[in-house]
């Protein structure tokens, strides 16, 4: 009977003081501190406000990506580095994205595959190739050609 009693006292069943529902402590839910439109505005560029529009970037881009093929692979670094924004916000310019993304892969490509053949001929060099090691020197082939000569 006394249970009875304190429940038509208290109408509130729910033990909790706390008068708002919502966990979520920020007073407004809505706001994402980590989007980029609630932060400050995005360029293409590195240089910021001074740099090329957005129509302008893709070009360029574009450009670097594809001349970075022909035999310029530090294109692909300098594409990397102008518009290191798109880099770090990929959702801001999804056109300009997977042009300095490949370009920072075919870049990566490159520099490992430059790192390794200039190790294999500094570390390995006459050990490794034995005889055709003379052969792979230039200035043994500079010497054949007699353009060593100052003569």
């Amino acid at each position: 009977m006394e249970a009875s009693q304190i429940n038509s006292e208290n109408p509130n069943p729910n033990p909790n003081p706390n008068p708002n529902p919502n966990p979520n402590p920020s007073p407004s839910p809505s706001r994402n501190l980590n989007s980029i439109s609630s932060s400050s505005p995005v360029w293409p560029t590195i240089d910021g406000p001074l740099g090329l529009s957005e129509e302008d970037s893709l070009s360029y881009a574009r450009r670097f990506y594809k001349f970075g093929f022909l035999l310029l692979p530090l294109l692909w670094a300098v594409n990397c580095f102008y518009f290191w924004p798109v880099l770090r916000h990929s959702r801001s310019f999804p056109r300009l994205y997977h042009y300095v993304v490949r370009s920072a892969i075919g870049f990566t490509v490159f520099a490992a595959l430059l790192t390794s053949w200039a190790l294999t001929f500094s570390v390995g060099g006459e050990r490794l190739f034995g005889s055709v090691w003379d052969q792979l020197l230039m200035y043994n082939l500079a010497d054949k050609l007699g353009l060593s000569t100052w003569s």
